[in-house]
């Protein structure tokens, strides 16, 4: 087995002391710029890497960032959003050398005990922490930890009953630009307010963590305008987990626009899900089984909207003459569905980009911040036409 380089090896190749080595790759003053330069060359050749453990027992930086993701494992492996969102933040943190440590576990419970251990073993220097909940703990606990973390996506009021059953309507509040954090819509960058406290949406102070996250109610009322102008007036939206705070916003901006246009619970209403193609399926099916079937379908990701088509053609509904489809997410697989689906476009790499680049400037010892990503903008394809006549 080769034998890993050591300060001492570096020490004799660039001909200094060990200390000057130190020195040199601690960033500590005491050595020369030429010294500096000359050192890290040497240690590059030799492909030094520092011990994490023992760097973690000096207290110097792990070189590590944390993610956790509570889900089902089995609706991961055929979902794109997290895969392009994983390369947006990988793509910042190997360029400053700082590797990404990804887990998955069953729930938030468990999430929460890894990062307590990760905190006890200074295994990572931060998180990027995903699927903010309705009632979170988590931005609490980090707190209270000192873990430095960014929230992919704001908390979200807790709504009593949000969650709860299957054919639902949010209790979460009905305005379709609160985001839980207090930041307007079409805000770029916030600081959280003085006191270190952001507010949820029920107006009780929140852990102050940053956060980066998107518009999900103003995207939500561009697809159901564009659906509206065709003439649709029946609508579901196959929505994803209950009690994920972004799951509650897409709902409660989804009842705010069916009460501002004059429609009931029984023309637009949403369905929770778990993410996967089958529950997406299975969720099409019985909607479209109901005496009075709605006319478009708005799911939460690309996957289950595929599935969704799938059930469509094998009840024998046409898609879009008698049923238009509109995916959340856009991906290669709603370009290749025939027909092709509409679908919200955005840059979920570049959203990943921004959280990573909030965590670091976190690590750099600046203040909690709110960052907002672009507006997904939706791409109308075949899968969407004017709505049936009597049908």
């Amino acid at each position: 087995m080769a034998r890993r380089p050591t300060i001492k090896d570096i020490a004799r190749r660039a001909g200094v002391s060990e200390s000057a080595v130190s020195f040199a790759l601690n960033d500590r003053p005491g050595v020369s710029r030429d010294t500096r330069a000359r050192v890290r060359r040497v240690a590059e050749e030799l492909g030094w890497q520092p011990n994490s453990a023992a760097r973690a027992l000096s207290g110097a930086r792990a070189g590590v960032v944390g993610l956790i993701l509570a889900r089902p494992a089995h609706t991961l492996g055929v979902e794109s959003f997290f895969l392009q969102l994983v390369s947006g933040i990988q793509e910042v943190l190997a360029a400053g050398r700082i590797a990404l440590l990804f887990q998955v576990v069953e729930d938030i419970d468990a999430e929460c005990a890894v990062y307590r251990r990760w905190w006890a073993e200074r295994r990572v220097d931060g998180v990027i922490v995903v699927d903010p909940r309705t009632r979170d703990p988590r931005p609490e606990l980090l707190t209270g930890l000192g873990l430095p973390a960014v929230m992919v996506g704001a908390a979200a009021a807790t709504g009593a009953g949000a969650g709860a059953g299957t054919d639902m309507e949010t209790t979460a509040p009905t305005s379709p630009t609160d985001d839980g954090v207090g930041d307007p819509v079409g805000g770029a960058v916030s600081r959280v307010p003085e006191g270190g406290a952001a507010r949820d949406g029920s107006g009780a102070p929140a852990a102050a963590l940053s956060t980066v996250w998107a518009d999900d109610a103003g995207a939500m009322t561009q697809v159901l305008d564009h659906l509206h102008r065709l003439g649709h007036r029946r609508i579901t939206h196959v929505a994803g987990l209950p009690g994920l705070a972004h799951t509650a916003r897409r709902m409660a901006s989804l009842r705010t626009w069916s009460e501002r246009h004059g429609l009931g619970p029984g023309q637009v209403r949403s369905v929770v899900t778990d993410y996967s193609d089958a529950e997406g399926a299975a969720a099409t099916r019985r909607v479209l089984a109901d005496p009075r079937p709605p006319t478009a379908l708005v799911y939460d990701n690309d996957v289950m909207a595929v599935a969704g088509a799938a059930v469509a053609a094998e009840l024998g509904i046409p898609v879009p003459a008698r049923l238009s489809l509109v995916a959340w997410d856009d991906s290669a697989l709603c370009r290749v569905t025939h027909p092709r689906l509409t679908a919200l476009v955005r840059d979920t790499a570049a959203f990943g980009r921004l959280a990573a680049e909030e965590l670091l400037a976190v690590l750099a010892g600046g203040p909690p911040r709110v960052r907002a990503s672009e507006l997904p903008r939706l791409e109308p394809r075949d899968s969407t036409a004017q709505a049936p006549a009597a049908y």
